[in-house]
């Protein structure tokens, strides 16, 4: 009998909810690229759980047709983690923001890293605490001020690369909600990853902090202030494809093509499957003015899960002992009568 596969659209992991985000809110952006995603990967909905905390972004798994977990504050990764070790079949995205994962839920972030439990992870990063209306949260940045912050934070900001690649992360990129393309194969990376992935997604909260990322998202600038990484390629970036990376002592240094005898040879040629995260953390912490943006995936190494393990002890200690039901064990006790 022939085996008829499936073809999804993202319309079948669209949910009949209606979308309760502010009109302009980058999180949509983000949502539309994940069910396009979904589709284009061909699990299943019925073997596809979204799990979240609580923020704006956690209202996502409402928004998907598959199954759900709408969780406590920064508790997404522990549910997330269950999941998938109770069922590695089952694919698991869990979304998270930067208050709910890098605030309370900052352990289990961490943790959820150095195990690599097979999970996706999308962080969605405004620097923010919109939906309690307007906090700074852990990634805001130092002087901004906010509601609970009247006189500018005072507060240095988290790095989310940073302590993804402290916690021996495997997987690490970026993306940006108006650029779709490169969130899109980011995204599809994340997933063909075997271990747990994180994706910082930049998005914009249009309420409490309008324009976060306006010195990227702008369209008549935005290919100078980005580097998109392209495994194997070299790094190239600008609106005229005429800017590079190359290395200076120990330091990552921007040029001009053309320039000085600089040919395209001569820059950086991106590796993220390195096991040595030097060069790769340098290109997460780049900053502008002085450096470009990096989106993509920026670091994708292989390494055991912690679901695979779990799964494989078990089955060791299965094929060993001799106790087989709940009766055998209660029979193998010290037993009295009275």
């Amino acid at each position: 009998m022939e085996t008829i596969i499936k073809q999804y659209t993202a319309k079948d992991f669209k949910s009949d909810q209606y979308v309760r985000w502010c009109p302009g809110c980058g999180d949509y952006a983000v949502l539309n690229t994940l069910q396009k995603v979904m589709a284009e990967i061909g699990v299943d909905p019925h073997n596809t759980a979204v799990i979240s905390g609580i923020g704006c972004s956690s209202r996502l798994p409402y928004y998907v047709s598959g199954y759900g977990f709408h969780t406590i504050h920064g508790r997404g990764a522990a549910v997330a983690t269950g999941i998938k070790v109770a069922n590695p079949r089952i694919s698991v995205w869990q979304i998270t923001g930067d208050g709910d994962c890098l605030a309370i839920g900052g352990n289990h972030f961490i943790h959820s890293i150095r195990r690599n439990v097979d999970i996706n992870v999308l962080l969605f990063n405004n620097q923010i605490y919109g939906l309690t209306k307007g906090q700074y949260s852990p990634t805001t940045k130092k002087g901004f001020i906010t509601k609970s912050s009247p006189f500018g934070t005072v507060e240095r900001p988290f790095r989310p690369a940073e302590l993804t690649l402290g916690a021996r992360g495997t997987f690490f990129g970026r993306t940006l909600d108006v650029d779709l393309k490169s969130a899109s194969s980011t995204i599809l990376a994340a997933n063909a990853h075997k271990g747990t992935s994180i994706v910082e997604c930049l998005v914009n909260c249009v309420i409490f902090n309008d324009g976060a990322h306006k010195w990227l998202s702008d369209k008549e600038t935005r290919y100078d202030r980005i580097i998109i990484l392209e495994q194997g390629k070299p790094m190239i970036f600008g609106k005229d494809s005429n800017k590079g990376l190359m290395i200076d002592g120990f330091n990552l240094k921007v040029v001009t093509i053309g320039e000085n005898g600089i040919t395209e040879a001569d820059l950086l040629v991106h590796d993220a499957t390195c096991e040595d995260t030097s060069l790769q953390m340098k290109l997460a912490l780049m900053e502008g003015p002085e450096f470009p943006v990096a989106l993509g995936v920026i670091r994708n190494v292989e390494s055991e899960t912690y679901d695979a393990a779990v799964e494989q002890q078990i089955a060791d200690v299965q094929a060993k002992i001799k106790i087989r039901s709940f009766d055998e064990l209660v029979d193998s006790c010290e037993q009295w009568e009275v």
